[in-house]
């Protein structure tokens, strides 16, 4: 059974940062690509981050680079969103999905809200 469960989120102060993590299973994590995307209150959601299966390419949402970092962890199946300076437009759902050549898969979501 496939499996993508974020955790990591939670309520922060402007200017802070937080580390989003999550965690695979049910299929062969470092086949597929693996991508962050958020989604605010009556907003569609939207694409933040991606990484290769290798970790060898990344790319980010113009308004996120300088302060996200995705990265990977084949070894644990685990993907990580490393946020800094966070800013209260950052406050969303977050979550992840595995793309593959033939499927995708998305987690259920994390809740990042930045207030102070």
């Amino acid at each position: 059974q496939v499996r993508l469960v974020e955790s990591g989120g939670t309520g922060v102060q402007p200017g802070g940062s937080l580390r989003l993590s999550c965690a695979a299973s049910g299929f062969a994590f470092s086949e597929y690509a693996m991508s962050w995307y958020r989604q605010a209150p009556g907003q569609e959601r939207e694409f933040v981050a991606s990484i290769s299966g290798r970790g060898s390419t990344r790319t980010y949402q113009d308004s996120v680079k300088g302060r996200f970092i995705i990265s990977r962890d084949n070894e644990k199946d685990t993907v990580f969103l490393e946020m800094s300076s966070l800013k209260s437009e950052d406050t969303a759902v977050y979550f992840c999905k595995a793309r593959g050549d033939w499927a995708e898969y998305w987690g259920q979501g994390t809740q990042v809200t930045v207030s102070s």
